[in-house]
């Protein structure tokens, strides 16, 4: 059984990694920030997988703080994506 869970983690890794690439290359922000929550989810559900083959504890715990991580950052990108056309706006009406 540790046998496929590996295998099933590999093969979640290999197509994140395809998807990361394909997604990385875009020069949009937003899709760049697609590719961090790709890898909090991809990640976090192969170091899930290998944490049940090998029985260890600590790689699910660190499965939980990447996609946690990976939610945080996108709350921080859609926080400081509201922020900057709200600047915009005020440096006009400031001037005389």
């Amino acid at each position: 059984m540790a046998d496929f869970l590996v295998g099933v983690a590999l093969f979640i890794l290999a197509v994140t990694a395809i998807a990361l690439f394909r997604i990385l290359n875009s020069r949009v922000a937003a899709e760049r920030m697609m590719a961090v929550q790709l890898l909090g989810s991809g990640g976090g559900a192969a170091l899930l997988l290998l944490g049940a083959a090998t029985e260890s504890p600590a790689t699910s715990d660190v499965a939980l703080l990447l996609a946690l991580f990976a939610a945080f950052s996108c709350v921080a990108f859609t926080l400081g994506a509201n922020a900057v056309p709200a600047a915009r706006q005020d440096s006009p009406k400031e001037r005389p």
